[in-house]
């Protein structure tokens, strides 16, 4: 695997005492997480732990429930901004109503408009990056120059300039001792650890020579063209359906399933070659983005991973990752089979009816106590190299050739423009029919 894990020794610029303090005080305050810096909970009556919310939909909104649900009574949110004031508003009506107590955001710091993250940026000490990927680096880059610790919702960039900028300010966060969690929430999954942990201590499967993963359903959400709207104020809205926002659904949803073949075989792709294209979702208001990849990922030793993406109604839908070894065949999260079909192995079969946590909810655990104890904590290098795998994906099925990860994370095309504002004009332009050109494999260039 591409290994940008850092030396987190010697790197960690502490803060000043007084605030490392704060942050202490306010966090051990909580019950959710059994933090061992107790001795700092005298100062927690007085202290609070800011969250700022950069994009307030769905996901968004979700990550600031999850970040005020770890018992830490002193988190608070502080600060809210998103592009579009309804967004912003339902949200804080859903999370005010739901954390009364926690919910500290008055309209003077409620911020909207393209410009919003700066504002909350100004006054927080944890950041949730939710907005559209393609923004993702640059807010990144603005939140750890900030010196604020960071969630960030996947993938991280839509393309490999937006990558390469996600793993230079990485290291910058290793350096000011800033912490980094990202939503690749089968990190955080016992069933998804458990499998890891039968295939690389008790070899299981033995050495894994192929697998397939899958992310196939029946596609997302699509927003009316309203009266009077900008291109730009529609693309932003119907963000999912176009690439220098999205980066199409193979990097937005299949990333997940990208990701566990990385991380369980241990590796990036070497190259990727496939197929895709617009079958059944041709309308113009599916923007520009395909309805279907197949992607064969070639990994280091020959190990191939078939991959399949699809946004069509009325097909089979499955989201899930098995992986073929030598002595075995592992369906992630759920059992293993042997060669002959007999079972091997099941995740937790003696206790059916134990729950696991929610993945979701852990990630911000984690994310805290990292930051109370000072526990080194970046998933950005990782998150990249998945998000930059399934760029390559998209790259593969786009372009109709093989691509070599190197010629990908190299490439100089940037769909996403430095900076944005309401006088931007999308990069993705409409014909005169309303509709948007589609990649042609054979034709289309890629890197």
């Amino acid at each position: 695997m591409t290994t940008h894990e850092p030396n987190h020794h010697g790197l960690y610029v502490p803060q000043t005492p007084s605030r490392r303090d704060f942050l202490r005080g306010g966090i051990a305050a909580g019950t959710g997480l059994a933090f061992s810096a107790a001795t700092h909970a005298h100062a927690a009556s007085e202290s609070q732990v800011k969250i700022g919310l950069i994009g307030s939909g769905g996901r968004g909104s979700g990550a600031a429930s999850q970040a005020l649900s770890t018992g830490n009574k002193n988190m608070v949110l502080w600060a809210m901004g998103d592009a579009h004031k309804d967004r912003l508003d339902g949200a804080y009506s859903n999370l005010s109503n739901k954390f009364p107590d926690s919910v500290k955001v008055p309209d003077e710091r409620k911020f909207v408009g393209l410009d919003a993250y700066e504002k909350v940026l100004a006054d927080c000490d944890i950041v949730i990056l939710a907005t559209p990927p393609g923004f993702r680096p640059y807010h990144f880059e603005a939140a750890i120059n900030a010196g604020k610790h960071v969630f960030m919702e996947k993938p991280v960039a839509v393309d490999a300039p937006g990558v390469r900028k996600v793993i230079e300010v990485a290291k910058i966060a290793d350096q000011k001792g800033l912490k980094v969690v990202c939503g690749l929430q089968r990190h955080y999954q016992n069933s998804y650890l458990e499998s890891l942990k039968q295939v690389k201590e008790n070899d299981l499967i033995g050495d894994i020579v192929g697998g397939q993963v899958y992310w196939n359903s029946t596609g997302v959400w699509v927003k009316d063209r309203l009266p009077g709207q900008t291109e730009l104020q529609y693309q932003l809205l119907n963000w999912y359906y176009f690439n220098w926002l999205c980066g199409d659904h193979i990097a937005e949803q299949h990333i997940h399933n990208i990701d566990v073949a990385n991380w369980f075989i241990g590796a990036n792709p070497i190259s990727a070659q496939g197929m895709g294209g617009r079958q059944v979702r041709t309308d113009k208001k599916f923007g520009e983005i395909f309805d279907h990849h197949y992607v064969e990922f070639t990994y280091p030793n020959g190990v191939r991973i078939n991959s399949q993406c699809r946004h069509q109604a009325g097909c089979k839908n499955e989201v899930r990752e098995e992986l073929v070894g030598t002595k075995g065949i592992l369906y992630v999260g759920s059992h293993a089979v042997d060669h002959k079909g007999k079972t091997i192995w099941r995740y937790r079969s003696e206790a059916p009816d134990r729950k696991d946590p929610d993945p979701y909810q852990v990630e911000h655990n984690v994310l805290q106590d990292a930051i109370l104890n000072n526990k080194p904590k970046n998933d950005a290098y990782y998150t990249a190299d998945s998000t930059m795998a399934s760029v390559l994906g998209r790259m593969a099925t786009y372009g109709g050739k093989e691509v070599k990860w190197d010629a990908a994370i190299n490439s100089k095309i940037q769909l996403m423009p430095a900076k944005v504002t309401w006088e931007t004009e999308p990069p993705s332009k409409p014909k005169e029919d309303g509709s948007y050109e589609i990649a042609v494999p054979g034709v289309t260039v890629v890197v």
